[in-house]
C-alpha cells in the first residue's frame, strides 16, 4: 500500500519544485498533460529534457587520463615512466586531460533511459522516442544503476539543466529499481514509500523557498538546549535536523514531512499520532524555544491517504503550539496550493 495516491500531474509539479526546475523548457506543457502512468510521465520528462539537452549539446567536463605512450602529451609521469620501464620500450607514461561526453551525468542518463526501456511500464510511442535517444550516447559508458552515487553529482553552471533530469533519473532508480525474478524483470507500479517521502521533503521545503523567500525556508539543525556547565557526553546526544523551518518576525514554525502508509497509529483499540513523530517535534520545539515564550510551533504535516480516520490535532504544550494534519495531494493543484498558504496562518500571533 503506498502512502497516498498522488495525482499523477501533482508527482511532476513536485518533482518541478524538489528539484529547482519551475522554469525549464516544456516544464507547463507537461504539466498540461494526462498520464495514465507514473512510468510515462517519467519516460516524458526524460524524452523532453534529454532532447532539449542534445539540441544544445550534451554536457562535456575534461577527464583526467594517464597512458603509456610513443609521444609525449601533457605532463610526463618521470616516477610512473622509470617504474613501468617504459623508456625502454621507447614510451612515456603521461597524465592529459581530454574534453568528452562520458561525464557521470551522462552515463547516468544513458543508464536510465535503457532501464526504462527495458522494465518501465510506458507506452510503445515513449519506448521508441527513447530509443531515438541513445545514439547521441553512443560514446558514454553504460553504468548499473544500483552502482550510481547521487552525492557525487555536482551542478554549475555548465551543466545546471541537468538538476531536473538527474532528480527524475534518482526517483526512478530508488523508487522504480527492476526486481528479479526466473526470466524476466518487472518493475514496480508505483515509486516506493522511502523515494516519495524523499521527494515530498524537498517538494514541501523548495515550495516555501521558491514562493515565500521573506520566510528564510529551510532545514537547519536544532541545537540541544542543554545546561554546558554539567554536560557529560555531549557529543552522543543525536542531531535535530528539521525538514523546513519558517520565520516571521519573531514567529518560527518547525514542519516536519511525513509520508507513511498509516498515518495514525492504533494503541489499544485508539487512533493516535504516530508517538516517536510527535516525540521527536515535541523535541525540536522545546530545544528551539530557548525564551520559553512559545514563539516556536510545530506541525506534522503528513501526505493524505485513503484511511476513514486521519491526523487532525491541534493543542498547546506547554505554550508551544504542536499539531498534526495532512496534504491532500490528490486534488487539483490549486487546492494543494491553497492547503500549503493556509499553513502560513500557524506564524501568525
Amino acid at each position: 500500500m503506498t502512502a497516498s495516491p498522488i495525482a499523477i500531474r501533482n508527482v511532476y509539479v513536485m518533482m518541478a519544485y524538489a528539484f529547482r526546475a519551475m522554469r525549464n523548457e516544456g516544464s507547463d506543457r507537461i504539466a498540461a498533460e494526462s498520464f495514465d502512468h507514473l512510468h510515462d510521465l517519467l519516460a516524458e520528462i526524460l524524452i523532453r529534457g534529454v532532447g532539449a539537452q542534445v539540441k544544445r549539446g550534451l554536457h562535456h567536463d575534461y577527464r583526467r587520463n594517464r597512458e603509456e605512450l610513443a609521444t609525449v602529451r601533457g605532463r610526463i609521469d618521470i616516477t610512473g615512466t622509470v617504474a613501468a620501464r617504459s623508456m625502454v620500450r621507447g614510451r612515456l607514461v603521461c597524465e592529459f586531460d581530454e574534453y568528452e561526453v562520458d561525464t557521470l551525468h551522462n552515463r547516468v542518463l544513458k543508464s536510465v533511459i535503457v532501464l526504462l526501456i527495458r522494465s518501465g511500464q510506458i507506452s510503445a510511442t515513449r519506448k521508441a522516442e527513447l530509443r531515438r535517444l541513445l545514439p547521441y550516447f553512443d560514446d558514454v559508458t553504460l553504468i548499473a544503476p544500483t552502482a550510481i552515487r547521487w552525492a557525487a553529482l555536482t551542478y554549475h553552471r555548465a551543466n545546471a539543466a541537468y538538476r531536473m533530469l538527474m532528480g527524475t533519473c534518482e526517483l526512478i532508480v530508488r523508487g522504480l529499481l527492476p526486481t528479479q525474478s526466473p526470466g524476466s524483470t518487472a518493475m514496480t507500479t508505483w515509486v516506493s514509500d522511502e523515494a516519495m517521502s524523499t521527494l515530498y521533503e524537498r517538494f514541501l521545503r523548495e515550495y516555501y523557498t521558491v514562493h515565500h523567500p521573506e520566510l528564510s525556508p529551510g532545514a537547519p539543525h536544532v541545537p540541544w538546549d542543554y545546561d554546558r556547565e554539567s554536560a557529560i557526553g555531549a557529543l552522543q546526544l543525536p542531531a535535530m535536523r528539521t525538514d523546513v523551518t519558517l520565520r516571521r518576525g519573531d514567529r518560527t514554525l518547525i514542519i516536519d514531512a511525513k509520508y507513511y502508509s498509516r498515518t495514525l497509529q492504533v494503541r489499544w483499540d485508539k487512533e493516535t499520532v504516530h508517538s516517536g513523530n510527535l516525540y521527536q517535534m515535541l523535541a525540536y520545539v522545546k530545544n528551539a524555544d530557548t525564551d520559553r515564550d512559545g514563539s516556536v510551533s510545530g506541525l506534522l504535516l503528513y501526505a493524505r491517504t485513503d484511511a476513514s480516520t486521519q491526523p487532525d490535532l491541534d493543542v498547546m504544550v506547554q505554550c508551544n503550539r504542536i499539531g498534526a494534519r495532512t496534504l491532500d495531494l490528490d486534488t487539483p493543484w490549486d487546492d494543494v496550493r491553497a492547503e500549503l498558504e493556509a499553513i502560513l496562518g500557524w506564524l501568525e500571533t
